[in-house]
């Protein structure tokens, strides 16, 4: 025992190293990606999709070669193995970047089962996969190509202005060989508004119609673009399409100060002055004359010293107003003048970008591309804000900070919105550069002045939603609680009573307390008009409201699969397309391509022997045998 004691003992003092391999087998993916959309059981193809997916999932080959991952997709992406084709929207190129973000560490085989039909997001046509990664489209429905009158686009304005009228535009699209002569209306109930005969052909495939309607009634308007089907058509749902307008009273006077000319002032009237029922004034403080009383909003552009009967008048009359600074603003009076912020300003310039605050409630605006917009400049310091909600924040030398770009503040007189920078000419010219039209920028600036020149009182429980949705979108109501002081409570039980007018079918749901807000999601909510009551449980402060749903189905526009679009894709990713009746080349091609070879990795450990336990309990336990053994010998 000794003898083993001091070899363990000058075993453990060399401390040789111990070598251990270990391997593994790593597998490529296999992802089936499957269309969830309504149009995939339009076209009769439900139990194809299905049955497909179970064959592909499980041929034992397949399994011994791949890791295979199910997901189905419409709007968004789904992870779960249930299809039931109820999606009324279908977004292939969501789907397509999410799965290259996903499974880029290794190569990856993504099987796009769908009919080609997407209605929302970009153009996956143009979609490129990145590296190790390959998407095999395979083609569900009827590629033939029937005769097909469809209304392929309509454009017309969310709202209407009353006693006034508004401009519709409809594109309609012809398939086939032989012409055809049809007509065309424009109907309300039963009333038909407006008729244009047509005649299209090979060589005339589209018409493009433009009309106005009265906008004769407050409220949500619904109407009906209608072709006479031609008795060959197999696919009748893309004759009709249903429309709405909300028809508003708006009239809006702003008023603009400056002390100072800025390419802003030029901008800022074009964007408001877009909407033709808002009307903006540039007035310079000193040398123009103008009552305040008669706007709803009052721009300031710049503040200085100037600007002191400005802000007394403003306070003692509660009117809102919209401070917009820059690198000639007098901060040391504007600090003084105001509670709501304090900038510890210096002399210094610098140049301030936006970053869109998702969490913002108070309305609702989209993100129209603030994080690309060319900075803003304003004097260097930092803010100190009170009771502000930023709409932006600051990006500063590429640092993103908690510090206000864009905010509103609200009591129960008046509100004031506050933008720290000038150049917001800028932002509008970039707009124009991404899209070709002012519209997203001007419809951002016309919400905040809505907002702003609203002349509604502030109440404790507000809900924030629109009047009419479309049958395909998802319906989000936002709802905000405040306490006695006007803070906002996220501690409030909000419930909502929805119901339908029209058939008297109620449901009840609790609201999703968020950041500032309340959220409740609706969707598959039939055609109809639907009222609310939402109400707060402890105080039972209750708000009432109704919106309409107008039926559109877009994924009931389709005759057939759109197999152009598919060998479009899958020639620009160097892929071609595979077709159902022969899904035998897919399945080739997935156990034949060397790109899909499974790899066997091996991992070496290298452990010294120091850190191996079991040699020290060894040498503790021959340790204590020969202390017991000498002791029973007596030699101890």
């Amino acid at each position: 025992m000794r003898a083993l004691i001091v070899f363990i003992l000058l075993l453990l003092l060399i401390n040789p190293k111990i070598s251990t391999t270990t391997y593994q087998v790593e597998k490529p993916n296999l992802i089936l990606a499957a269309d969830n959309s309504a149009s995939i059981a339009y076209l009769n193809q439900g139990d194809t999709l299905r049955n497909l997916i179970n064959s592909l999932e499980n041929n034992k080959r397949l399994q011994e070669r791949f890791d295979i991952s199910k997901l189905s997709f419409g709007r968004d992406i789904q992870l779960n193995d249930s299809l039931n084709f109820s999606e009324t929207q279908t977004d292939i190129n969501k789907v397509l970047s999410k799965v290259r973000d996903l499974f880029r560490s290794k190569n990856t085989a993504v099987v796009l089962l769908s009919d080609g039909n997407q209605t929302l997001g970009r153009d996956y046509r143009y979609f490129k996969s990145s590296p190790g990664q390959y998407v095999m489209p395979m083609v569900l429905g009827d590629t033939t190509s029937y005769a097909d009158l469809e209304i392929n686009r309509l454009n017309v304005n969310r709202y209407a202005f009353l006693d006034n009228r508004f401009p519709v535009e409809v594109i309609i699209n012809y398939t086939g060989q032989e012409p055809v002569s049809t007509r065309f209306e424009l109907r309300s109930g039963e009333s038909v508004l407006y008729t244009q005969d047509l005649n299209l052909g090979p060589e005339s495939t589209s018409a493009i119609i433009n009309t106005t309607l009265p906008a004769n009634r407050l409220g949500v308007l619904t109407y009906e673009a209608v072709i006479a089907p031609q008795a060959s058509e197999k696919n009748k749902e893309n004759n009709h399409r249903k429309f709405a307008v909300e028809v508003i009273d708006e009239r809006t006077r702003v008023l603009l100060l400056s002390d100072i000319s800025h390419p802003d002032l030029g901008a800022i009237k074009k964007s408001i002055e877009s909407n033709r029922h808002r009307e903006l004034e540039i007035k310079f403080v000193g040398k123009d004359n103008y009552v305040l009383q008669d706007y709803q909003l009052v721009m300031l552009y710049q503040p200085n010293a100037g600007f002191r009967e400005v802000f007394d008048e403003l306070k003692s009359d509660n009117i809102s107003s919209f401070i917009i600074t820059g690198t000639k603003t007098d901060w040391r009076f504007l600090n003084s003048r105001q509670d709501l912020f304090n900038k510890d300003f210096t002399a210094q310039p610098q140049e301030i970008e936006a970053l869109f605050n998702p969490d913002f409630s108070r309305f609702q605006f989209k993100n129209i591309g603030f994080n690309d917009f060319p900075p803003l400049l304003d004097m260097f310091g930092e803010i100190a804000p009170n009771g502000l909600d930023p709409l932006l924040f600051q990006k500063i030398a590429n640092v993103e900070t908690m510090q206000p770009l864009l905010a509103i503040a609200e009591s129960r007189e008046n509100k004031i919105g506050v933008l720290f920078g000038e150049g917001v000419w800028r932002w509008r010219a970039k707009a124009w550069r991404d899209s070709g039209s002012f519209e997203a920028f001007d419809d951002f600036l016309g919400k905040i002045i809505q907002n702003l020149a609203s002349q509604k009182q502030r109440e404790r429980l507000t809900v924030d939603y629109e009047s009419f949705y479309y049958g395909n979108d998802l319906i989000t109501l936002t709802a905000r609680y405040f306490d006695e002081n006007y803070i906002f409570d996220p501690g409030a039980t909000l419930s909502i009573r929805l119901e339908n007018t029209e058939t008297g079918d109620t449901m009840q749901n609790g609201l999703v307390p968020g950041n500032k807000s309340y959220v409740l999601d609706l969707e598959n909510l039939p055609e109809g008009e639907y009222k609310f009551m939402l109400k707060e449980e402890n105080t039972e402060i209750s708000k009432t409201g109704k919106f309409t749903i107008v039926a559109s189905s877009v994924e009931t526009q389709f005759a057939s699969a759109n197999l152009d679009k598919l060998q479009f894709f899958a020639k620009n990713n160097n892929e071609e397309v595979y077709y159902v009746n022969n899904s035998k080349a897919l399945i080739f091609r997935l156990l034949n391509d060397e790109n899909f070879i499974p790899v066997q990795k091996s991992h070496q450990k290298n452990v010294p022997l120091v850190n191996w336990y079991n040699l020290l309990f060894l040498l503790v336990a021959l340790l204590s045998a020969e202390w017991f053994f000498r002791k029973y010998r007596g030699l101890i």
